[in-house]
């Protein structure tokens, strides 16, 4: 019989194992969902089955889950699976946990050496039909939209030679084309990144490989109407490291950062690099192109925000190491030079960032994200930074403007999903799980994103804790028939 969890900060409070599948029918509502909302909300995240063999495991090495609410008349229901990954039937085989460090596959068992790692616990995506579970270890595992089964790991009926899919796929809502790359495309610490485009209907078009000037955390990445850019932060990793026995990640700040920009249709040999100091960066809010201009919004971070990786790294931590406005870098293609101009667009510092799909890839105004605000409580341990989010902002990128929601001390929340409304000049919903630190639950909150500051217009009663996400995506249930 499995031992107990470690009591560490990646594994006790509200970052403990949940390890339950369910289903839910009927859940409680206060307020009104409106009619309009009807689809799906599919969440994806880490949630170890056995106790790790590693007492210093984190937060991103679980046992990838999937989990979907659906709302349709009013009413909700919500149904979890855990994702059947190699490594997760391997382990139940043997009683215990067989793997070692996080995407260390030196500090395995014997007995699965050479075998998939794969966890799938980051990102699910709805393209061409399928739903994708992602994580940028490995390719994407499909799983039934429906009853959350595991289907198979997919690589687009072997057209995909990366050996990898990024965490974050970009979907251009006009064409339905989804933009995919993949970081160590061609193995444990190569230097291979492989960008593809797939069409509308789920067929790989196109790919190409080039190298990054070293191997770096390549989470997320952006696609314009025109061209996409790799942004390369000094996460990075070697064999030596690895061969040591840490986990994947190390913050090496003597590293520079590298933005790499193409056009969208066009060949990698166009690949233009820009340099500068080292940054970190994780979550995209959008991207735009403006003639020779380049623009990309993000949070911006001065150092890891992963407390095991400054650690390993002996990196020390400042809270204003963090303190960094959201920026929008723009970068002049028409001018000689390796930099870029850097614009503040908010002053509320945060991450999890989301847009109306209707403004992907394109000048917009509106963005939200999630934040933490020490005037709305005390910091409470949650998520992978050990500090939970307890604050919504909406931005209005073109005014400099922002208004917030927070529900106060003792709540922290995940990433909001957007849900569009079909009214004219309405500019849709926001959804989020809300935490609830003093009654060890977790309940469903619902705003109208325009007026989050009036707090939430429905909220939906879980009877149980949820196990923090990582991404979540709302799948509007025409787009589920392939009406949109």
């Amino acid at each position: 019989m499995p031992g107990p969890f470690p009591q560490t900060p990646d594994l006790s409070g509200f970052n403990a194992p949940v390890r339950i599948e369910c289903d839910l029918e009927e859940l409680i509502v206060e307020g009104e969902i409106p009619a309009e909302i009807d689809g799906s909300w599919y969440r994806l995240g880490p949630d170890p089955y056995f106790p790790p063999s590693r007492e210093d495991d984190i937060f991103f090495s679980g046992d990838g889950f999937v989990s979907r609410f659906q709302i349709r008349d009013g009413k909700a229901s919500y149904k979890r699976r855990y994702i059947q990954t190699d490594r997760l039937q391997n382990d139940k085989a043997a009683g215990r946990s067989l793997y070692g460090a996080y995407r260390n596959p030196f500090t395995d068992d014997p007995s699965v050496q050479g075998s998939i790692r794969g966890t799938a616990n980051t990102t699910p995506v709805f393209h061409g039909g399928k739903l994708l579970a992602l994580k940028e270890d490995y390719l994407g595992m499909e799983i039934d939209p429906d009853t959350l089964e595991t289907r198979g790991w997919w690589d687009f009926d072997g057209k995909l030679k990366s050996e990898t899919v990024c965490a974050h796929p970009r979907i251009d809502f006009d064409t339905g084309e989804m933009f995919i790359f993949g970081f160590e495309a061609g193995g444990l610490c190569s230097r291979d990144v492989s960008y593809a485009i797939i069409d509308k209907h789920g067929e790989l078009v196109s790919e190409q490989w080039f190298e990054v000037p070293y191997v770096s955390w390549m989470h997320d990445f952006v696609v314009t109407q025109e061209h996409v850019i790799f942004p390369v932060f000094p996460h990075t990793t070697d064999l030596d490291w690895l061969k040591a026995g840490n986990h994947h990640w190390k913050w090496d700040p003597s590293l520079p950062t590298y933005v790499g920009i193409m056009p969208r249709y066009g060949s990698v040999k166009e690949m233009r690099w820009f340099k500068g100091p080292a940054w970190s960066g994780f979550h995209f809010l959008n991207g735009f192109s403006d003639g020779n201009k380049v623009h990309m919004d993000f949070s911006v971070m001065r150092t890891s925000p992963f407390p095991p990786v400054r650690e390993a790294s002996g990196v020390p931590f400042d809270m204003a190491d963090i303190q960094i406005p959201y920026m929008r870098w723009t970068f002049d293609l028409s001018q000689p030079g390796e930099g870029w101009t850097e614009t503040p667009l908010c002053p509320a510092v945060g991450d999890f960032p989301r847009i109306a799909d209707k403004d992907h890839m394109k000048d917009y105004e509106i963005g939200y994200y999630i934040n933490y605000d020490p005037a709305n409580g005390e910091p409470l341990m949650c998520g992978p930074t050990y500090m939970g989010f307890n604050t919504l902002t909406r931005m209005n990128v073109k005014e400099g403007t922002h208004t917030s929601f927070t529900m106060g001390p003792g709540f922290t929340f995940n990433e909001p999903i957007h849900i569009a409304s079909k009214q004219p000049g309405h500019e849709g919903y926001l959804a989020m799980v809300v935490d609830l630190h003093e009654e060890w639950l977790s309940d469903v909150v619902i705003l109208e994103a325009a007026h989050i500051e009036r707090g939430p217009i429905a909220r939906i009663k879980m009877p149980k804790r949820l196990k923090n996400q990582i991404h979540g995506v709302w799948v509007d249930s025409a787009r589920r028939r392939g009406e949109l």
